[in-house]
Parts: structure tokens; sequence; C-alpha cells
């Protein structure tokens, strides 16, 4: 693999104000990053700031141009709440189109390296749809990695897999028409947002969601993933994995009822390298500090020792 693990983080995620109370808030990253910079194993990572392309272009084949505008002048006159639980601030516009240039690098710099990354970003993105945010989400990341990605002519097919205990609607909805990119989830429900039935397969059968019980654990988890979205993701021989990591499906998460625990990160991570060292893990959600911080770091050591 490369010579260092790449964390692809800026700054700028921190500035994306939530408000007091907000449980997607800056000191999610700012717990994980500590933790990555204290770990004993921290001069094997490199720290990229995401480069400074613009991405708009691939931003508004994914999503209606007029709500991309509209949400940039709504940060610019000082934001608010966008929906009930979906806040804009000032800099919001700005911490979500680096966020997007946080994914575009990781899919560049694991297709150049064969070799996993992360992005370390905020805000998420796997709820935003086309012509709305919602969900924490403005921005819909994994989406447009994978139509960026397909744009290389190195790769004709991209899978999805979206780890987050909520199920990513945004993401499903915007790949959906497209048979090259296939989308498979793990969630809990009934849960938020509420998609993400069994039934949704997609008019090219490239959608695989796997609903899973509030109280469900590992043990749970283990034979859906291992018997079914494992197999679909090996037929589908994608050229790239995007992963939607999110990690609040762990037991001490406030948001949700999945008892997973930050080792069972690691087990997930070792499986998606074992189907393609191209593997691009971009944060989602996760709302509790110390459980978040040591799921990534779990993900992190599976991706060092890869190889």
């Amino acid at each position: 693999m490369a010579s260092a693990f790449p964390v692809i983080y800026s700054d700028l995620f921190l500035r994306h104000d939530t408000g007091l109370g907000h449980p997607e808030n800056a000191g999610r990253l700012s717990a994980v990053v500590a933790a990555l910079r204290s770990h004993p194993q921290s001069d094997q990572l490199s720290w990229q700031v995401p480069s400074a392309k613009d991405p708009t272009t691939w931003i508004n084949a994914v999503h209606n141009p007029q709500y991309v505008q509209a949400l940039e002048a709504f940060a610019q006159q000082g934001g608010g709440q966008l929906d009930a639980d979906t806040v804009v601030s000032p800099d919001s516009y700005a911490a979500a189109v680096t966020a997007v240039a946080a994914w575009l690098d990781g899919v560049d710099t694991v297709i150049e390296h064969n070799a996993p990354a992360l992005a370390l970003v905020r805000p998420p993105g796997h709820h935003a749809e086309r012509d709305r945010g919602m969900g924490f989400c403005l921005l819909s990341n994994a989406a447009i990695a994978a139509h960026y990605a397909l744009s290389r002519g190195e790769v004709e097919r991209v899978a999805i897999f979206d780890w987050d205990v909520h199920h990513g609607n945004g993401t499903q909805v915007l790949i959906a028409d497209n048979p090259n990119i296939f989308y498979s989830s793990l969630h809990q429900s009934p849960a938020y947002p509420g998609t993400g039935a069994t039934t949704e397969v997609g008019r090219h059968n490239n959608i695989l969601n796997l609903p899973m019980r509030p109280g469900s654990t590992w043990a749970d988890y283990e034979v859906p993933f291992f018997e079914q979205i494992v197999p679909r993701l090996r037929d589908f021989l994608p050229d790239l994995l995007l992963v939607s990591a999110g990690y609040d499906a762990n037991a001490a998460d406030p948001l949700a009822s999945i008892q997973l625990v930050p080792a069972d990160y690691g087990t997930l991570t070792r499986a998606c390298l074992e189907l393609t060292p191209r593997s691009l893990f971009g944060l989602e959600g996760g709302y509790d500090y110390p459980s978040l911080s040591a799921s990534v770091v779990e993900t992190v050591e599976a991706c060092l020792a890869y190889g």
C-alpha cells in the first residue's frame, strides 16, 4: 500500500456550527482527530488537506443546481434551520463543499495507490437528496463521489456500503438509476428516516437493504453481512468501494439502539479491504465521542495492517 495511510481533513469542518446541544457538532471531529494524533502509529498517518479543485460541477451533476445555489445563499445570509434537525451556519456551505472535495480527493488517492484512505469530514451526507438537505446532511458526499469516480476511465463499477445506523435515503435515491453503482446498507429499523426496506431494490437490482431490529448485536449483524452483503459486493466486482462510515450503531451512541462495539468496526473494515484494497472510508454519523473515536481508530488500524 502507500507509504502512509491518507487521512483527508480540514479545520474548516469545525466551523460548520450547528449550535449548542446539537448532536452533530464540531466536538465529534475534534475527538477523532485527537485520538488519531495521539495514536502509537500516528507517524504512519499522512494528513492531507482537501485540494483546491472546485467540486461544483460534480455537486451539480447530482443535486439540483437551484438547491445548491439556495443553500449557498442561505449560508451567506447567516443560515438557520434548514429543517427541524439540520442547521446551516455562515461557514456551513464552504464546509460542505470542502467535504465533497475531500471525498473526491479520496477517490483519486485510493485509485492512484490501490490502497485505502479515510475522508474525515463533516457535515455528513448520506441523507441529502437531490433537492434538499436533511438529517444533519447538506450535500450527498458518497453519491457525488461515486458519480465522479465513474468519470475516471479506469473505473467502471462503484459499490457503496453504508454501515451508518440510519438508512442513507439520499445516497440510495441519487444512485438508483445508474446500473454501474451498487448500494448496500445495514441500518436500524424502525428509525429515522423511515426508508430502507428490503423491497427497495432499484430498477437495476442495484440496491440491497438489510434492516436490523433495535437491540441488534454483532451476532445479529454478522450473518446478513457475510451471507448477503459480502457476496453481492463480490459478485458486483467493484473497481472502487465507498464506505459511508457512520459509527452510530455503537451501543453507547445516543441516537439509536444497535449494540455494536468499536471492535466490530475493525471487523467490518477488514472485510471491506478483503473485497478490494480500493476502499474509501468517509465519515458519516457517530455522536458519542469515546465510542466514535475508538471506532475510527479500529478502522484506521485495520487499514494500517492491510497488506
